[in-house]
């Protein structure tokens, strides 16, 4: 019986510009690069720098996981990005600044995704007799 090798080669990705998600919540922080056809390609929440309990949602901790991933991004010549941020949270400091930092790529676009609650505010009540 023959042996299949599986070998993990990276893409040869030559997109110049993709679309940085950011996801804040009151707990944790989760940021992904995808292309413009919302391929993920990078992405990560700071579980993966071993952060926990209350540090996950520090703006120092999306700033390090930030850098990481644009650094890491830099490989498949990543030149410019669309920023999409969704929810709140403190950690929305902390990418601003950390793509600032990162000289090498540039911020096109900033919209805000955060939803907004449906149907008003609630209505008067009858009065009781």
């Amino acid at each position: 019986m023959a042996s299949i090798k599986k070998t993990n080669k990276k893409k040869d990705i030559k997109i110049t510009s993709w679309v940085l998600h950011v996801k804040t919540t009151p707990n944790n922080t989760l940021i992904i690069l995808t292309d413009n056809e919302w391929n993920k390609i990078l992405g990560g929440g700071t579980w993966l720098l071993w952060y926990k309990w209350a540090k996950k949602d520090t703006p120092y901790a999306a700033e390090v996981l930030t850098k990481n991933i644009l650094k890491e991004a830099q490989s498949f010549w990543l030149k410019e990005i669309w920023l999409v941020i969704k929810w709140i949270g403190m950690a929305r400091d902390g990418v601003f600044k950390a793509i600032n930092e990162v000289a090498l790529v540039d911020l096109l676009y900033i919209q805000e995704a955060t939803p907004i609650q449906f149907g008003g505010v609630k209505g008067v009540r009858p009065k009781r007799n």
